[in-house]
């Protein structure tokens, strides 16, 4: 029985000779860790953190309607989407359902990146170009076009700055610009996933290499250190931030995920999922399914996706993502709970940990916002 080798990023070699620990993500060989994942969390939140992020899915969508294409494709309004400027949106299906939360990029007029997550990537491509029939606009596969390295923390600012001669200063938070990082032809966005200020650097996969040394370099009066998937997951779960297959999948909509902004019903034109989306919207007004909310242990076991969420022995909810917050120094969850349990501090809320109710108090996401 043959199974399909794991795909490799630019950097894998690199990552090897870190010592870092490997692990299959959506079929690419990616760094878990390259020693403690408490330590590369904690850096990031005080000093910076070096991210690879290759796997993730570019797909550039190009032509006169390359705007119309995609305000018909996905829920936000892109052609509203000023040049230089990005914007967090979501695909959805007929009924709903979430195929994958997305950030696109307006590189100019009639030029757009979107960049999907690595599981969803071929879904999102194979989405795109259905969806454009009848639009003159052209949806191209960039996946092996780029290498994507992030530098996320407090201190990512210094670093970059000594570096490129782009205007980072004026660079606003989901903003991108095109620019030069260490002599590599870059675009430079502000966008992240940690909760911190930080940037993502899309360059060809054939400067990846001399661009992680360059930055390394850069910041080692900074407290950079490399940092695997692992401290990614806790904190972006922190910051509140939701996980494709865990606080988003198929079977809820942006409004059931609480993210029922990302939907602009005031665009122009008709969009997939519309009619759903319209009876959604006014369900969540007015009966909530299901809410996502924050929990914090009493207690040290750590909850995980799954787990089913408590009230005197009747199951209210699921967990979608847990684990030890290194900054609350306490286990933390995301769960989707009965609206009538969500409000924070709700009394008595407990999760299931084999067999034994641990005691959780409800709070209000994120777990933790930066100091602006």
């Amino acid at each position: 029985m043959s199974s399909t080798p794991l795909r490799r990023t630019a950097l894998d070699a690199l990552h090897r000779s870190l010592g870092a620990t490997m692990t299959d993500f959506a079929g690419w060989d990616m760094p878990l860790r390259y020693g403690s994942e408490r330590d590369e969390h904690n850096a990031v939140r005080t000093g910076a953190g070096l991210f690879d992020l290759s796997h993730m899915g570019e797909i550039t969508v190009s032509g006169p309607q390359a705007a119309a294409l995609l305000d018909h494709a996905l829920v936000g309004d892109l052609g509203g989407v000023a040049p230089g400027r990005a914007r967090y949106t979501m695909i959805c299906r007929e009924d709903g359902g979430i195929l994958d939360d997305l950030i696109v990029y307006r590189l100019a007029g009639t030029e757009y990146l979107v960049v999907a997550n690595a599981s969803n990537a071929q879904v999102v491509l194979d989405a795109l170009v259905e969806r454009a029939a009848g639009f003159d606009a052209e949806v191209r596969d960039d996946r092996d076009a780029y290498a994507l390295i992030a530098v996320q923390g407090p201190e990512s600012p210094g670093i970059l700055a000594s570096l490129s001669d782009a205007r980072l200063d004026g660079l606003k938070y989901y903003a991108g610009l095109p620019g030069t990082v260490a002599g590599v032809p870059a675009l430079i966005a502000r966008t992240g996933y940690t909760g911190e200020d930080g940037f993502e650097l899309f360059v060809k996969p054939e400067h990846a290499v001399e661009l992680w040394q360059a930055l390394t370099k850069a910041g080692e009066g900074a407290g950079l250190v490399p940092c695997g998937l692992s401290c990614r997951d806790t904190l972006r779960l922190e910051a509140g931030m939701p996980l494709y297959g865990h606080e988003l999948s198929t079977s809820l909509t942006p409004f059931d995920a609480g993210l029922g902004r990302v939907v602009k019903f005031g665009k122009e034109g008709d969009f997939v999922g519309r009619a759903a989306l319209t009876e959604a919207a006014s369900r969540a007004a007015t009966n909530p399914p299901r809410v996502l909310v924050g929990l914090v242990a009493e207690g040290r076991r750590v909850p995980r996706a799954g787990y089913a969420v408590v009230v005197g022995g009747e199951v209210i909810g699921e967990v979608t993502s847990g684990a030890p917050s290194p900054t609350l120094g306490r286990p933390i969850a995301m769960a989707y709970v009965d609206a009538a349990h969500s409000a924070p501090g709700t009394p008595g809320v407990g999760v299931d940990i084999r067999g034994s109710h641990e005691p959780y108090e409800v709070v209000a996401l994120p777990f933790y916002k930066r100091q602006k």
